[in-house]
């Protein structure tokens, strides 16, 4: 049976990152019966969430660019003084 109690679906969504605003909102949806918006509401944070895990993967790219660079000069330099 899955625990659907106030203080499990109040901590999940904390866990998920939800501000206290949304939590709010959350449990007034949930009071008046509001299944939709409720739906609403987790759909609009998770694709906060994938906004933002996108921004950061973009992040990792550059470095991973830049190191890549940083490695591929280096091995030339590398490389000349070999010579």
């Amino acid at each position: 049976m899955v625990d659907l109690s106030e203080q499990a679906v109040r901590q999940n969504l904390r866990d998920a990152g939800c501000d206290n605003k949304t939590i709010q909102l959350f449990f007034q949806c949930r009071q008046e019966g509001n299944f939709s918006s409720q739906l609403s509401l987790l759909s609009a944070h998770r694709q906060e969430l994938l906004a933002a895990l996108h921004r950061e993967e973009k992040r990792i790219d550059c470095l991973d660019y830049l190191i890549y660079l940083l490695q591929k000069t280096e091995n030339t330099s590398e490389q000349k003084e070999e010579i």
